[in-house]
């Protein structure tokens, strides 16, 4: 039996469970039986059931009829909608976050970002990608719209569900994104218009996902030639 403690019941579930399908403990199409779940945290079905709920809305879990729950399947078009989204909200929080951030955040979002310059010589798939968040995070979190943050939340939530990380599939792609981030940066420090930062930050996600999906049709790329 697992012992969890932080928060709510329904919280320690939720947070336990999307641990496992974020890592991919919990693969695409895996059984979450409720009873067994309960079991293993020490509850009741019904805080495991409100945490599946949560997941449901998510996008991270499906509930079929006769079936029961289970992590939602992975599909391309499933990924491109969910990276076309999360370009469209993160740019608009990242443009609306940044008059609000100071000298020390930008310095910090820059310092996570030479982390992950330096990660590219020895390079952790993994550990890039959380890196990349974290400095994702410095610049949208301050988004004084709780609307477009929780899209955004959401669309971070959806995409870890999806793919652990992008850049497992397309490692040149990591150098190319590490130059983006510089040039969103810069575009914050000379205060840059809103257009111009939202568009940057949006372009940067959807170039993430355009080199993925090309990745996994190499014959489409040559078509197109």
């Amino acid at each position: 039996m697992t012992t969890v403690r932080e928060g709510s019941k329904s919280e320690q579930a939720y947070t336990w469970l999307r641990e496992r399908i974020s890592s991919h403990r919990y693969g695409p199409g895996y059984r979450l039986v409720l009873g067994a779940i309960a079991e293993d945290l020490g509850m009741s079905v019904v805080p495991v059931r409100e945490a599946i709920r949560r997941l449901e809305a998510e996008g991270l879990v499906t509930y079929e009829r006769n079936v029961g729950a289970h992590v939602s399947l992975v599909d391309e078009g499933e990924y491109a909608h969910t990276m076309q989204t999360l370009g469209l909200v993160e740019g608009a929080a990242t443009a609306l976050s940044a008059p609000l951030l100071d000298e020390g955040a930008l310095e910090r979002a820059e310092e996570i970002n030479e982390r992950m310059l330096r990660l590219l010589d020895h390079f952790d798939a993994h550990r890039f990608t959380e890196l990349n968040r974290d400095f994702h995070s410095v610049l949208y979190e301050p988004c004084p719209n709780p609307h477009i943050l929780d899209l955004v939340h959401r669309g971070w939530g959806r995409l870890s569900g999806i793919r652990d990380t992008t850049f497992a599939f397309v490692p040149g792609r990591a150098r190319h994104s590490v130059e983006e981030h510089a040039h969103i940066l810069e575009l914050i420090r000379s205060g840059a218009d809103a257009l111009t930062i939202e568009l940057a930050a949006r372009d940067h996600r959807w170039r993430t996902m355009d080199a993925f999906l090309a990745s996994r049709h190499p014959d489409r790329e040559e078509e197109g030639r």
